[in-house]
């Protein structure tokens, strides 16, 4: 079979018994970098050196119908750098191809970056959806945003420190300021960070720079309450008031559900 195994994100202690007894057994692991699994295997005080095999997002498409074949014979077992394969990781491909032909997959439950951040953010748990990494180029982020300026579910996303500032700056463009949001910092390790607050004060924390890995958790919208018509209504009186066109769309939005975009461009016809 396939053996999915859930890594620590971050603390060594969070290695569950079954995860040891499963690499103190394993006779082959693919493994998303081959020099991180091994370390694991030392830190862990693994005596076990099973064969290791490298699957990663390079070459997983290439390799799952080799590994799905390998796993009919011996157990293979799965292991990203940090918490379960398949989510932001590599192991779709491979767990499709199983499926496909008939192959045993389970897993071997543990740490998870997103259900850590989600329960330390301060912010709605009983619905939320995971977004995963937002796409680097700011257009393409901006439409993967916009698209989801009425979700209701609490979002949560993965993000490059180097990217975090302007990515919760984009984030301010679509879903307001005010939009409550945590960004969590080094989950379970020594310098673990949870800062939360609005979008606004997030982005001006973040200007000068966040170290380490991050999880970005953010409110989803209100209920929409208001027309159209109400809402364009806000934006003109808080544009009357002093507040640039930009900054009052997006406010209202947020307090509303409403696209930021789709404000902003009423605003301008109605000028």
């Amino acid at each position: 079979m396939i053996i999915l195994a859930a890594t620590p994100i971050g603390n060594l202690g969070d290695a569950s018994p079954r995860l040891v007894a499963a690499l103190e057994a394993a006779t082959v692991i693919a493994a998303e970098d081959t020099r991180t699994a091994q370390r694991l295997l030392q830190a862990l005080g693994i005596e076990n050196r099973p064969k290791l095999l490298a699957l990663h997002d390079h070459n997983e498409r290439q390799r799952a119908a080799e590994l799905v074949a390998r796993a009919r014979d011996e157990d293979l077992l799965v292991l990203s750098d940090a918490g379960m394969p398949t989510v932001s990781d590599p192991g779709y491909a491979l767990v499709a191809q199983a499926a496909a032909d008939g192959v045993t997959v389970t897993a071997i439950p543990g740490p998870s970056a997103v259900v850590t951040a989600l329960a330390v953010a301060g912010l709605p748990t009983d619905r939320f959806t995971f977004e995963g990494f937002l796409p680097r180029k700011a257009g393409d982020r901006r439409r993967a945003l916009d698209a989801l300026t009425a979700e209701p579910r609490t979002m949560v996303f993965f993000e490059a420190p180097s990217r975090l500032g302007e990515t919760l700056a984009a984030m301010v463009d679509a879903f307001g300021a005010a939009r409550p949001a945590a960004v969590c910092r080094e989950l379970t390790k020594l310098h673990e960070e949870v800062v939360r607050g609005g979008l606004g004060e997030l982005a001006a924390w973040a200007g000068d720079g966040v170290r380490g890995e991050i999880v970005v958790v953010v409110g989803g919208a209100a209920a929409l309450t208001v027309s159209t018509d109400d809402a364009l209504a806000q934006v003109q009186a808080l544009v009357a008031s002093g507040t640039r066109l930009k900054d009052a769309a997006a406010e209202v939005a947020a307090q509303t559900g409403l696209r930021s975009r789709d404000l902003y461009q009423a605003a301008l016809a109605a000028r």
